[in-house]
């Protein structure tokens, strides 16, 4: 019994150190994989989750503001802010606002909405104003944003309204909730009447000297007056000779 027990245990050890042997050479367990890299910004993907901007959604698609705005973001290094107004802000305009603009004024309108530069709430507090937004600056294009402790208010003239909420925020975008269409004056102010054109300055007749006019020909009336007065001259002497 004692030598097949020995056997047996033997046995065991080898088969343990085997084991060990084969587990020490395995490879090593191949690193976790990297997470994969963020994929491109989607300015309207963004504001899809947001919930609430169907409207801005699809104006910025039918103006192909969308494409512009991706394009910035994702093969420049230039920011991007964006006031999105929210369904209930557009609900809100007058009827027949949106229907009266053209595709022009509709892709005026969006650019409105975007400022060419990101902006954290932080920083509205020291903007310069008035901000320049992708459809331009001043005059009729003037948009406004103050604070108030932690209030931002944006105003352009027409409208005046303040940030809701951060819809989406980075170190290149920002997306804010405005509770209100920003409307530009350059689209929903009447325009100033147009200057009433300058009367039409008469020319004046430059002043010609008269064309000389010709002296009448006096001489054959002088010549017949001289003649005349010769022959009653003569007629004289001789009616004078003829008393005698």
């Amino acid at each position: 019994m004692v030598p097949q027990f020995l056997i047996f245990f033997l046995f065991l050890l080898f088969l343990y150190l085997h084991c060990t042997t084969i587990l020490a050479q395995s490879p090593a367990a191949a690193p976790a994989a990297a997470p994969a890299p963020p994929g491109p910004t989607n300015v309207t993907k963004i504001l899809e989750k947001g919930g609430q901007f169907t409207t801005f959604i699809r104006l910025l698609k039918a103006t192909q503001e969308d494409v512009t705005l991706n394009g910035q973001l994702n093969n420049s290094n230039n920011g991007v802010t964006i006031f999105a107004p929210s369904d209930n802000a557009f609900s809100s305009l007058k009827s027949g606002s949106l229907n009266a603009l053209d595709d022009q004024q509709k892709s005026e309108l969006m650019q409105f909405h975007i400022i060419p530069q990101f902006l954290s709430t932080s920083q509205f507090q020291t903007v310069s104003n008035p901000l320049r937004t992708q459809a331009g600056t001043g005059g009729r294009l003037e948009l406004n944003v103050t604070t108030t402790g932690n209030a931002v208010n944006v105003t352009t003239g027409l409208t005046n309204t303040s940030v809701s909420g951060t819809v989406y925020t980075d170190k290149q975008l920002a997306v804010y909730q405005v509770d209100k269409v920003l409307l530009p004056l350059d689209l929903f102010a009447p325009k100033p009447p147009a200057p009433a054109p300058a009367p039409a300055k008469t020319k004046k007749k430059e002043s010609t000297a008269d064309s000389p006019v010709a002296p009448d020909d006096t001489s054959g009336a002088m010549s017949f007056i001289e003649q005349r007065h010769r022959i009653l001259f003569v007629i004289g002497v001789v009616g004078m000779i003829l008393t005698l």
